[in-house]
C-alpha cells in the first residue's frame, strides 16, 4: 500500500472531526442566541404593556370634562359671559 491513501484517510478523519466540532459549536451558539431572543421578546412585551397602560392613562387624564374641571378649580377659569365677548373686525378684509 502506498502512503497516499493513508494521508487521504487522515485528512478525511480530520475534516469529519472539525465538521463535528463546528456543528456542536453552532448548535451551542444557536441555543444562546435563542435564549437571548426570548429575553428580548419578554422585555418587548413588558414595554408594550406599559405603553398601553400609559396611553389609557393619558386618555383618562386628557378628557374634556377633566381638563375643564382643572381649569375651573385650579386656575379659576370660566366661560365668558356674553357681555364679556368683544368682536373685532379688520377693516378692508373680506372673509369668505
Amino acid at each position: 500500500m502506498s502512503a497516499r491513501p493513508v494521508w487521504l484517510v487522515l485528512a478525511l478523519v480530520l475534516a469529519v472531526t472539525l465538521s463535528a466540532i463546528a456543528v456542536v459549536y453552532i448548535k451551542y451558539q444557536t441555543r444562546i442566541h435563542f435564549s437571548q431572543l426570548q429575553v428580548l421578546r419578554a422585555q418587548r412585551d413588558a414595554v408594550d404593556v406599559e405603553w398601553n397602560r400609559l396611553r389609557l392613562e393619558e386618555a383618562a387624564l386628557s378628557t374634556h370634562i377633566r381638563v375643564e374641571r382643572k381649569a375651573r378649580d385650579q386656575l379659576g377659569m370660566f366661560n365668558p359671559r356674553f357681555e364679556d365677548i368683544l368682536l373685532i373686525e379688520e377693516v378692508g378684509r373680506v372673509y369668505p
